[in-house]
């Protein structure tokens, strides 16, 4: 392996990112990787890390990177991590999305509402505005800078509903009887919610970025194989969720894996025209702009675990 001092790695608040395992066990340190672990608010917040060259490798949503790729931005992804990662959740009067039903019917409920959201270009962002838009709505999306502060306002009746990843749910289950309304894998097909985004100056430590993907492989093994175990483990690390606020988030949506599969490939790519609709992107970005397969091309040689 070559010799580095130290990368340092992007990682969000995200409870079933395999970032909380690797920062709880030592098998970076074994395999000569000294992490430095810099938490953010969000995709865009790690964009813009990128951007100042303050990160080398980040755990992000595909839309806020694919945002950063067309503002010039020299990133790119290496290797997926989680597919269907954001459901839409409300107080209790609100109805579910039954089956069968299309999403815009169940959206009427929140005409002249507020949808509460992370940061504008997030994943989650893009989806709710891209259902409003498709639909013709008249929804109101209200960014916040943290998560947090979404369930507060969800709390507060700020906000009528919010749309985030499975933790939120949970939080929202527990402190005001929140209930899901639009489940991941009804919101967007195969949404690539977070995938290893690497700053390409670290394409010169070949070695370092493969090894980081194996590992970042076996720790989606973990959560998928040990989810009690993992459970504990990111537990014991944030002190802030008990095991089973844990294992409720991962039960939300259980499709971990480090492939770049062509179902979270696809996916990605029908990110970018709803983007460029969206006046979030002046371009249409070209598949081999936002990914680089080589590498876990190397690691992962067997069928994809998404769907395991």
């Amino acid at each position: 392996m070559i010799e580095i001092q130290q990368i340092n790695i992007g990682h969000l608040s995200t409870l079933y990112h395999t970032s909380f395992i690797l920062m709880g066990t030592e098998w970076l340190e074994k395999a000569g990787i000294k992490a430095n672990w810099k938490l953010f608010a969000s995709g865009p917040d790690i964009v813009k890390a990128f951007e100042k060259k303050e990160i080398d490798i980040g755990y992000i949503g595909l839309p806020p990177a694919i945002i950063g790729i067309d503002r010039g931005v020299p990133i790119i992804c290496v290797a997926g991590g989680h597919v269907e990662g954001t459901v839409l959740i409300a107080q209790k009067e609100y109805r579910s999305l039954s089956k069968g039903e299309v999403i815009g019917s169940v959206m009427l409920q929140f005409e002249g509402r507020i949808i509460g959201s992370p940061p504008k270009g997030s994943i989650h962002d893009v989806i709710i505005n891209n259902i409003i838009n498709e639909a013709k709505l008249d929804i109101r999306v209200k960014n916040f800078p943290w998560t947090d502060f979404v369930l507060e306002a969800l709390i507060d009746g700020d906000i009528d509903a919010a749309i985030g990843t499975p933790p939120l749910a949970v939080e929202a289950m527990r402190a005001c009887q929140g209930k899901i309304i639009i489940p991941p894998d009804r919101l967007w097909k195969d949404n690539p919610s977070y995938g290893i985004v690497i700053r390409k100056e670290m394409m010169k430590y070949p070695e370092v970025i493969t090894q980081f993907i194996e590992l970042h492989e076996r720790a989606s093994n973990f959560i998928r194989e040990n989810t009690g175990k993992a459970a504990k483990l990111v537990s014991g690390l944030t002190r802030i969720v008990d095991e089973d606020f844990v294992r409720d988030a991962y039960a939300i949506s259980p499709k971990y894996c480090s492939m770049l599969s062509s179902g979270f490939v696809s996916s990605t790519m029908d990110f970018v025209p709803v983007l460029h609709r969206l006046k979030y992107i002046s371009n249409i970005i070209p598949r081999n702009e936002i990914f680089d397969f080589s590498f876990i091309n190397e690691v992962h040689k067997e069928p994809h675990h998404y769907d395991s």
